[in-house]
C-alpha cells in the first residue's frame, strides 16, 4: 500500500505512482492537472483558427487579450461572472493605459470567448454582450506630411547593406497602405511588374488588388536584380519577397525595425511605425480626392466606418470644398 505524505497544497490526485528501475524503487510524480477553465480556453484559441478561420495574427492577440483576462479573474470562476464584474475587467484594462483600438480588442476578445461558451452550451446567457464599445474615432492616427515621407523613402543609401531591400521595402509599405505582416507574407508571384498591381492577402484570408506606382516598381526591380538573386544564389530558392541577410522571410519585427532606423535618419520624432505609413497612404488618397469606397478597398477594410476615421485627419479637401461651393464659403 503506497502512503502519501502530508503536503496542505497536494492531494493523491495530483500525483502518478511510477515505478523507478534506477532507484527499484516506487516514486510519487505530481502531475500537471489542466483546469476545466483552462482547456475551455484553449478549445476557444483552436475554435478562432480552425472554424472561425481567422489570421494567425488576430488569433495570437486574442489569446493575448485572454491571459489578460484569466489574470484579472484569479480564482474567480467564469460562469459566475457577472456583468458589473465585467465591467470591473474593463476599468482594469482601462487603468493599464492601452491604447483605444487595444482596449477595443480587448473586449471584442472576450464577447467571443463567452459568445464560444454559448455555442458549446457551457453558459446560458452572454453577459460580455451587455458590454459598451469604445469610441475608436477618439483616436485620431499619426500620419507624416508628404515631404516627410520623401525624406524616409530616400534614408536607404548604397552604404547601408541591403540598400535596396529597404528602399523597396519603405516604398511598398507607401504605395501599397500594406500592413507589415502582409509585406512579410507577400511572395514573387503577387506582384504584377508588366500590370502594375500586387496582391496582398489580408485579415481572414481576404486578399485585395493593389496599384503599383513607379517609383516602388524601380526600387523592387532594383532589389530583386541586384540583391535579392545574390541571397537566393547562396540560400536557395524562397518565394518571398522581401528576405533577411539570410535569405528567409523577412520578418515583420524587422520591418518596425528598418521603419524606426530610417526615420530617425530622416528627423522625424514623431512615434513612427510601419502603420504609420499605412495610415499616411490613406490620409494623402483622400485629401488627393481619392473616393472613400476606393480607399477602403485598398486597405482592405470590411467597414468603411474604419476607413473614415482618416477624413478626421486632413481638412485641406472638405474647406476647398465648402470655398468652392457653399455660398458663404
Amino acid at each position: 500500500m503506497c502512503v502519501f505524505p502530508f503536503i496542505p497544497e497536494w492531494t493523491p490526485k495530483d500525483f502518478a505512482v511510477l515505478y523507478s528501475s534506477r532507484r527499484r524503487k516506487l516514486v510519487l510524480k505530481q502531475m500537471v492537472v489542466k483546469t476545466t477553465e483552462q482547456a475551455w480556453l484553449e478549445s476557444f484559441v483552436e475554435y478562432l483558427a480552425g472554424e472561425c478561420h481567422l489570421a494567425e495574427n488576430t488569433v495570437l492577440a486574442y489569446h493575448r487579450d485572454m491571459k489578460h483576462f484569466w489574470e484579472w479573474r484569479g480564482s474567480r470562476m467564469v460562469s459566475h461572472l457577472t456583468i458589473s464584474d465585467l465591467a470591473d475587467y474593463v476599468d482594469w484594462l482601462h487603468k493599464r493605459n492601452l491604447a483605444p483600438a487595444s482596449l477595443a480588442r480587448h473586449i471584442v476578445s472576450l464577447r467571443l470567448f463567452y459568445r464560444y461558451l454559448q455555442l458549446e452550451g457551457i453558459l446560458q446567457s452572454n453577459p460580455a454582450e451587455l458590454l459598451g464599445s469604445q469610441r475608436l474615432w477618439e483616436r485620431i492616427p499619426s500620419v507624416l506630411s508628404p515631404k516627410q515621407v520623401d525624406r524616409l523613402l530616400n534614408g536607404p543609401v548604397p552604404s547601408d547593406p541591403f540598400w535596396r531591400r529597404d528602399r523597396a521595402l519603405l516604398e511598398f509599405l507607401y504605395a501599397t497602405g500594406c500592413r507589415a505582416s502582409e509585406l512579410t507574407l507577400m511572395t514573387i508571384h503577387d506582384v504584377h511588374i508588366d500590370e502594375k498591381y500586387c496582391l496582398c492577402m489580408g485579415k481572414g484570408g481576404k486578399q485585395r488588388i493593389v496599384h503599383l506606382g513607379n517609383r516602388a516598381i524601380d526600387a523592387y526591380q532594383g532589389w530583386v536584380d541586384e540583391e535579392r538573386v545574390k541571397l537566393i544564389r547562396k540560400y536557395g530558392e524562397s518565394n518571398y519577397v522581401f528576405l533577411s541577410y539570410r535569405g528567409k522571410l523577412c520578418r515583420r519585427e524587422r520591418i518596425w525595425e528598418l521603419v524606426k532606423k530610417y526615420a530617425q535618419r530622416a528627423g522625424i520624432t514623431s512615434e513612427i511605425s510601419p502603420h504609420t505609413l499605412r495610415h499616411s497612404f490613406a490620409t494623402h488618397m483622400l485629401s488627393a480626392g481619392a473616393d472613400l469606397r476606393q480607399v477602403q478597398e485598398m486597405l482592405g477594410h470590411s467597414s468603411i466606418t474604419t476607413t473614415q476615421i482618416y477624413t478626421h485627419i486632413d481638412m485641406t479637401g472638405l474647406k476647398h470644398v465648402h470655398e468652392k461651393y457653399h455660398p458663404r464659403g
